[in-house]
């Protein structure tokens, strides 16, 4: 029997997006709590922001004219703090002014504070030469009234709460959340806590894909159903995945995706819906799956299954259900981003693979490679703060420049 070719990853992601539809169901919620949400419309600015001219120091506010006029000696003609209304500024006065405050009519630039020298008669000293419009603040210089503040498919952050709190909105609107629940396989796996390390029988291991690809997929806004342990049965393997498919909108799950006599997740799914496996032409994380569980709506429940160990599990996880658990939310963004950095290291056997090695940043901006890039030390990852995305058949002398993902970009 031919072996079926590898498909490459691009190949692979591009059909796992093409056609899909982001979910049904778009919400409000407070902009306090949208941290993560991805937005389902256009955040338009209802005003200017600054909505006036301010002050973008602690200093004095003037005429360059009159400074010019004046030899730099000003009248002290009033006192503007931050929220107060001024009043407009006379011919040969200054304002003491601070940040954040509205310019008064008449007034052209700031000197801050430091350079200016107050005396006991009411005058101000502006020693260095102005230039018109210094420290200002203009109005609408940072969002201009009916822009496009936040497009639709952002993906909120801190920063863009501010923002959008910056314009007025206590609330913003954003796509559901996918459902997603999530089952690990394998009669070997025990869950951390049902057993001491020391009683762990033969041939048993702890289930660690479980932990991490709930958190990754709690980051990723996801609302996350831990369905737990599947056993290697197929009768018990379809009844808990029809089961998921009624109020789901993804079923993933690790291991059990192979052609072993005991793995039961192929032919449950094809059973219930539709099943394509994929050989990847990738390293760690060759193994994959895809496909669609009936639930007796007109939309099927989408399935993916993961490869059982742990680095391979986490890699495809990262290269492929990432971008389609955010294009479901409709992210505008789904793509990881590489940089290129130097490898402080040797990787001479070429694979003819698309590879994915993990490394650690060095203080001297290069890049150290972990010792053992097996699938199934976890430990690389931890150690390691991302990736290298290697091309197929290139080997790594040290000093080449390389792709380097860093963890942290698709992590968080």
């Amino acid at each position: 029997m031919n072996k079926p070719s590898l498909l490459p990853l691009d190949d692979a992601l591009l059909q796992l997006l093409s056609g899909l539809q982001v979910l049904d169901g778009p919400e409000m919620v407070s902009t306090f709590d949208a941290d993560g949400r991805i937005l389902s419309q256009d955040i338009l600015a209802e005003l200017n922001v600054p909505s006036f001219d301010n002050s973008a120091m602690d200093g004095y506010a003037f005429n360059c004219d009159d400074w010019m006029s004046h030899q730099g000696r000003l009248t002290i003609g009033q006192r503007i703090p931050a929220g107060s209304q001024p009043t407009d500024l006379l011919p040969g006065h200054a304002a003491r002014i601070f940040t954040g405050a509205p310019i008064p009519n008449g007034a052209n630039a700031v000197v801050m504070q430091e350079e200016c020298e107050a005396t006991e008669d009411g005058l101000v000293h502006i020693k260095p030469t102005p230039v018109a419009g210094q420290c200002i603040r203009r109005q609408g210089e940072d969002i201009a009234l009916d822009s496009v503040v936040l497009p639709k498919g952002t993906r909120l952050a801190p920063a863009s709460l501010g923002l959008a709190a910056s314009i007025g909105r206590a609330q913003l609107p954003v796509f559901r959340r996918p459902r997603v629940a999530l089952l690990s396989t394998g009669d070997e796996l025990v869950m951390p806590g049902e057993l001491a390390p020391a009683d762990l029988p033969a041939g048993s291991i702890f289930n660690s894909n479980r932990f991490f690809l709930r958190a990754l997929l709690v980051r990723l806004g996801c609302s996350v159903t831990d369905l737990g342990n599947l056993p290697d049965k197929l009768d018990q393997t379809q009844q808990m995945l029809s089961v998921a498919a009624q109020s789901h909108d993804l079923i993933l799950t690790s291991g059990g995706v192979s052609v072993g006599e005991e793995d039961h997740v192929k032919p449950a799914v094809s059973a219930l819906g539709q099943l394509h496996l994929w050989a990847l032409a990738i390293k760690p994380g060759k193994p994959f799956a895809y496909g669609h569980v009936r639930n007796g709506s007109s939309v099927p429940t989408h399935f993916i299954g993961l490869p059982g160990n742990p680095v391979s599990s986490l890699v495809t996880f990262m290269l492929l259900v990432r971008p389609f658990v955010l294009s479901l939310q409709g992210a505008g963004e789904v793509a990881l981003q590489s940089y290129a950095a130097r490898a402080d290291f040797s990787w001479p056997k070429a694979d003819k693979r698309r590879e994915f090695l993990r490394v650690r940043r060095n203080a001297q901006g290069g890049l150290d490679l972990f010792t053992n890039q097996s699938s199934g030390v976890l430990t690389s990852a931890v150690w390691g703060d991302g990736l290298i995305d290697n091309p197929p058949n290139r080997s790594i002398s040290p000093g080449d420049m390389v792709e380097f993902v860093p963890f942290n970009d698709w992590m968080s």
